[in-house]
């Protein structure tokens, strides 16, 4: 299978599941899409007006997920992990059809969707993609948080760091190639809070949904959750996960290197937003060949539709 072409799944999938914030029950259903039609989230509850693009632009609140809406005010919430999932198995085009304003949270990781992604298997088409490749630093700071975005050659890197003034969490970093690394620990890695902010979280209208069945709690230097922790690095792993699914709001495959500390999903989406501000930070590619051995890129496959 090339990488090189738009991919969309091959048969249906469907899933439903409780979500995460408002507690309610979610049913989804993910639809092949032709090429050039990127991902779609329909709202199916709604008889008009129903459609959500998953684009930067569209991220209206980015407090614990990301919350899209377009410009009739219908939300579609929590699509980080679901995006983080079509993005690292390669699915450019679907139509997401779901009956609530929030994705089912499922095990609080990108595991179940990935299953079901690798289970429908994809469709290759002729259309070749589209690549957003960095050319110029962007950096976003605030006090102890920063996100930046550099030139890469090949790849998309994402180094990210986490403070937590707990002793089991501390300090976590990791360092991923998200077209060459092997991903399965990022997409098994779960979301996760502190046992002491879980009351502070329900009284805020968030976490309803939330449990040890789609949550790591960590209360001191324990995890509630009963099997424990599934890599050494899930923390850190899981904030790669979010970072993931935040990126593909893009809209294409970038090409770039992400440095980040103490981030989350609106410092990404702040990044995003300051790099399509210029465009002399970017240009937008479409690769034609049809193998490139052993790189993403190469210049001589690489032609500028932007």
């Amino acid at each position: 299978m090339s990488i090189l072409n738009q991919k969309t799944i091959k048969s249906k999938i469907e899933f439903s599941g409780i979500t995460l914030h408002k507690g309610k029950i979610a049913n989804v259903k993910i639809l092949p899409s032709e090429p050039n039609s990127g991902i779609i989230f329909k709202r199916v509850d709604l008889k008009s007006k129903n459609i959500v693009i998953p684009s930067y632009q569209n991220v209206s609140d980015a407090t614990l997920c990301t919350t899209l809406s377009n410009e009739f005010g219908v939300n579609v919430s929590t699509v980080e992990h679901l995006m983080a999932a079509l993005y690292g198995k390669g699915v450019d085009n679907a139509i997401i059809e779901i009956d609530q304003d929030e994705l089912p949270i499922m095990d609080g990781s990108s595991k179940f969707f990935v299953k079901a992604i690798d289970k429908a298997g994809l469709t290759v088409s002729e259309v070749p993609i589209k690549i957003i490749k960095i050319l110029k630093k962007v950096e976003i700071k605030h006090e102890n948080k920063f996100i930046t975005i550099e030139p890469s050659r090949t790849s998309l890197e994402i180094d990210f760091e986490i403070k937590f003034n707990n002793p089991l969490i501390g300090v976590q970093q990791n360092k991923i190639n998200v077209y060459e690394t092997e991903l399965n620990e990022i997409y098994n890695s779960r979301t996760f809070c502190l046992y002491e902010d879980v009351e502070k979280l329900r009284k805020m209208n968030f976490a309803k949904g939330g449990s040890l069945e789609n949550a790591i709690v960590v209360k001191n230097d324990k995890v509630l959750n009963k099997d424990g922790l599934r890599n050494k690095k899930e923390f850190v792993n899981h904030k790669i996960l979010d970072c993931m699914g935040d990126l593909y709001l893009s809209g294409y495959k970038i090409v770039g290197k992400i440095i980040c500390s103490q981030g989350g999903h609106k410092l990404t989406n702040e990044l995003l937003r300051e790099v399509f501000k210029d465009n002399q930070n970017f240009s937008i590619f479409e690769l034609k060949e049809k193998n490139i051995p052993h790189a993403f890129i190469n210049k001589t496959a690489l032609k500028s539709i932007a």
